[in-house]
Order: structure tokens, then sequence, then C-alpha cells
């Protein structure tokens, strides 16, 4: 199983290099490219620790010997957010970056699942698939927004709230992955014992949608979520590296292109497999609270898919 990152040398890259080197399965291959000359010394530095996992890392030119036979790629290549900027500065920077490595990922290794890290997700997703579609060879059950950041907060808040274990939850969350479109379903919460109120509802879901802000004002400028989303790039990973061996009833958030009841990319649950995507799951009963965010979100998640559709010529 060969496994490579894209962005390798940031804040994120970094981290899950570090998490998947330690968590991999034994003989997997891991594979690190980013424009940073420090990337080679970043997979000589990760190889003195004493797995099986072997390492390589490439810089500039050399990125397609970088996913040259990989089976899976995770691009957390970009810009990070800043304090005062919101998500539509931050395309900006990004659609680009984007852009140019899924043109290399289509060329190189057109089979490959995608996961794709860099933000804004609502709108990086759709440009991947575009471009994927231009080269013609997409394939909406391989390419994956990685929202599980939204899942792991939701299940580190409502364990504080509650007193429970934060690792007895798995709050499925659904839509996008900015703002109003976040959705936790906390009325679907595991334990069901658990009784919340609407309005400690509705406080944790606020604070899930604010929770990448909190972040990056407490970093004051230093930095975004970037050891929380490397540990859940890496959840999210080993569960494609889990269902690409063949191990079954594995079931993740994740945002992709789906059957398009609410938009035509949507984070929900999905039932993973050999080849990805193996069935879209339902989302299942909604509370009143919920479906009334589910409708007011749709209008902002419509928007951000389009303007990712619009970007890519």
């Amino acid at each position: 199983m060969k496994v490579t990152i894209l962005g390798a040398a940031g804040g994120i890259g970094q981290a899950l290099s570090l998490l998947l080197k330690t968590q991999l399965p034994e003989g997997s291959k891991l594979s690190l490219y980013d424009i940073s000359p420090i990337t080679p010394g970043v997979a000589v530095d990760l190889s003195h620790i004493p797995t099986s996992v072997s390492m390589q890392g490439f810089t500039g030119d050399n990125i397609t010997l970088a996913l040259k036979d990989t089976q899976i790629v995770l691009i957390a290549a970009g810009f990070a957010r800043k304090p005062g900027m919101d998500r539509s500065d931050l395309l900006q920077l990004n659609a680009r970056i984007i852009e140019h490595l899924i043109e290399q990922v289509s060329i190189t290794s057109p089979y490959a699942i995608i996961g794709i890290i860099t933000n804004p997700i609502n709108t990086t997703v759709p440009i991947a698939a575009k471009v994927l579609k231009k080269f013609g060879v997409y394939n909406r059950k391989k390419l994956f927004g990685i929202t599980m950041l939204d899942i792991i907060r939701s299940n580190t808040l409502i364990a504080l709230l509650t007193g429970k274990a934060p690792e007895k939850f798995n709050i499925r969350v659904i839509g996008g992955h900015s703002g109003s479109t976040i959705l936790p379903l906390f009325s679907q919460a595991s334990h069901s014992n658990i009784q919340l109120t609407t309005e400690e509802i509705h406080d944790l879901t606020k604070d899930i949608q604010n929770a990448g802000t909190i972040v990056l004002e407490s970093k004051s400028g230093g930095g975004s979520a970037t050891l929380s989303m490397a540990y859940a790039a890496t959840h999210f990973c080993l569960s494609l590296v889990r269902a690409l061996k063949g191990a079954t009833n594995i079931i993740e958030c994740a945002y992709v292109e789906g059957p398009g009841e609410y938009a035509k990319f949507f984070s929900q649950p999905l039932m993973l497999g050999k080849d990805g995507i193996s069935e879209y799951c339902p989302i299942g009963k909604l509370s009143a609270f919920e479906m009334n965010a589910l409708r007011n979100m749709l209008d902002q998640l419509k928007y951000d898919i389009q303007l990712g559709e619009d970007l890519v010529k």
C-alpha cells in the first residue's frame, strides 16, 4: 500500500506524515511531496522512527516520482486561513494549487483514491472533480473531501458537555465544511441515555461551526487547525486503507459527489470499499432543528460548489 501526501512539509503535512509513519500497516510506503526544499529531509527524519513503513521525500519537479504507483493521494498543500480572512479569500490562494496538483494526479495516478484536505473544501473538491473530468479520469467514488475534523470536534465537545468519554461517540456531520454548512447530527448521538435540550444542541452546533475560527484566534495568527486536522485525516486515511485491503462495514462521513438529493456535493455517511465508495448511506432521521438548519445551508453550499466549477475552464 502506497500513500502519497502532497503538501507534506506544511503544518498539517508534517504532522500527518508522522502519524501515518507510525500507524500505516506493516510494509506500507509513504511518499512525501512539497515544493519546499526541506521535504526530502522530513522523509529522512521520519525514516529514523522504527516502523516498517518506508519513506521517500520529493520536491521541485519530482512530483511524478512521488505519485507513481500510489493507491491513495492526500492533498494538504496550500495556504492556511489567517485571522481576518474568510474562506473566499482563501479560495483565491488555493484554487490554482489544487488545480495544478490534480492535473498531476490525473496524469500519473489516474486510478488513485484522492482525499482533499485543502480548504475551502466546499469549493476545492468541485475544482478537483472538474479537472479530473477534463482529463477523462473522474470517478466520483474515489474523490473525497475530508471533513473528519468536524466529527472529532463534535465527539469532543459533546463529551465535555455530558461527562462521557469522547471515544464512545461517533457523531455524524453532514452538509459541507465551513460555517453554517457544517451540521452535526447530535440528535443521533450514540449514547441512548443522553438527552440534550434544544438550546444545548443549538450551542454545540454553533461551537462546531466556529471551531476553526477559535483555533485561528487562539494561535494569534500563527497558524490554523493543523494538529487536529492531521489526526482527522489520519483517521480517514486508515479507514480507506482497511477498506482497500478488504475490510467491510467501514462507514465514515466525507464530502463527495453523491445522489444529489440536497446538493451536487454533500458530506454524508459512506460505506467504504475496495473501489472507494461502495454505498451512499442515508443521513437518518433529523430533528426539527436539524431539518431547518439543513434547508438554510443549501443556498450557501450550492453557491460554493458552483464557484469551484466556474473556476476551472
